[in-house]
């Protein structure tokens, strides 16, 4: 079975044009969902389904499923379903998201082109708001079709201006009916750019992931007194910024020490701070702190958790500020099946492609279909690691090579 690296980077290539930025050094795009180069690239994704002889559906959210029905295969057995998303991060890169959805399309035409005996059906799958840029936290598409959000709570969700999802997919006309439920997959496959450096320092051509991490986000208030920075005297200062900033520390501190203790893997990062008044001549009165958490074991991830509600009672007492904690989103992290690590790893094996077990510390839409049904997650390498980014890089050999592994390990599922 040979993939088209010609065919697959032209896919890619055709696709980054939507939502282009000429103007940044690399190869950028801006693809918010619902958005005129959401439809366009919509648009185009489903002539790509159509023209292999693939049968779209649109679901109420609009998630796209192209289906195949192999010759000689039961229509009726539960389908093999892999894929991705289209949308993206403002200023993102070409390949997050695309890559994937178009692979699992190559992977569906070069089984066409091959006499391989497969038993079930087969659906290419793109994913609506993977990214969560416009609407809600992100991986809603799969959200809906695991179950973990409804159709009606998804549809209500507004952007900045208030406009709804509702509003924004009827527009652009993928606002489908019902909802695809991913509980009736047999398994489920998804390949992504890596977003880290492991498999460029390794040489690997590909990664077979065995666990997607947990994140948990907090919010972190301090509540001190503003007051006139050259009135008052520092010792009869309650300096909110000042609190917050052994709050940041201390989290600091504690991920270290977890990553040489217990856990390798372990994340603590507090990426945005809200201080008011803001300004040069106030002390600052209050802040709100952004945390996020994430490691692919709970336990220390609860650590993490157990250890900045600690910093906080600290601070609170030896500060003389007020501080609470919320912690509003939670998702446990999530092992890979057994079945789809190994079909991965068969496939890499059998083609000869190198392939590398790794972890992946970033969210995808598969941590939400492996609650479900069996799941698993093969990477790209990416270029120094970064992602989010006009910078963002895949090799057009390595997403070839990728594709194949992905292709493999479909064609090994399907014909269980």
């Amino acid at each position: 079975m040979q993939v088209s690296a010609k065919r697959l980077r032209a896919d890619i290539e055709a696709n980054a044009q939507f939502g282009v930025l000429p103007d940044v050094d690399g190869h950028g795009r801006t693809v918010l969902t619902g958005t005129d180069e959401n439809k366009r690239a919509r648009d185009r994704f489903v002539r790509r389904l159509e023209d292999a002889g693939l049968e779209v559906t649109v679901d109420a959210v609009g998630n796209i499923v192209g289906r195949w029905v192999p010759p000689g295969a039961d229509p009726s057995l539960a389908p093999i379903a892999a894929g991705s998303h289209l949308d993206s991060v403002p200023q993102g890169g070409i390949f997050d998201g695309p890559l994937g959805t178009y692979a699992t399309l190559e992977a569906v035409r070069a089984m066409q082109e091959t006499s391989n005996s497969l038993g079930r059906p087969v659906h290419v799958v793109c994913f609506t708001e993977e990214e969560g840029q416009r609407f809600g936290n992100g991986l809603l598409g799969s959200s809906v079709a695991t179950g973990r959000l409804s159709v009606e709570e998804a549809l209500s969700l507004e952007d900045e201006s208030g406009t709804t999802l509702a509003d924004s997919l009827e527009r652009i006309g993928y606002r489908g009916e019902g909802h695809i439920d991913a509980a009736e997959w047999d398994a489920w496959l998804e390949l992504h750019v890596e977003q880290g450096t492991r498999l460029e320092e390794a040489g690997a051509a590909a990664g077979v992931v065995t666990s997607i991490t947990g994140i948990t986000h907090c919010y972190v208030d301090v509540r001190g007194e503003a007051n006139h920075a050259g009135s008052t005297p520092m010792h009869d200062r309650t300096d909110a910024l000042a609190a917050a900033s052994e709050l940041i520390l201390d989290l600091e501190s504690s991920a270290h020490r977890i990553v040489s203790s217990e856990s390798s893997s372990a994340v603590g990062t507090i990426g945005k701070a809200t201080v008011s008044p803001n300004a040069t001549n106030v002390i600052p009165g209050t802040v709100r702190l952004g945390v996020d958490i994430r490691d692919i074991e709970a336990a220390s991830m609860e650590a993490l958790v157990a250890d900045l509600e600690a910093s906080g009672e600290r601070v609170e007492s030896e500060r003389d500020v007020e501080v609470s904690i919320s912690r509003p989103y939670d998702i446990p992290p999530e092992p890979m099946a057994d079945r789809c690590r190994e079909a991965l790893l068969e496939a890499g094996a059998s083609t000869g492609i190198e392939t590398l077990r790794l972890h992946s510390g970033a969210a995808h839409d598969t941590m939400n279909v492996a609650r479900v049904t069996d799941a698993g997650l093969v990477f790209a390498p990416s270029r120094d690691g970064i992602s989010h980014n006009p910078q963002e890089w895949t090799d057009w050999e390595d997403c070839a090579s990728a594709t194949t592994v992905l292709a493999a390990a479909l064609a090994t599922l399907a014909s269980e």
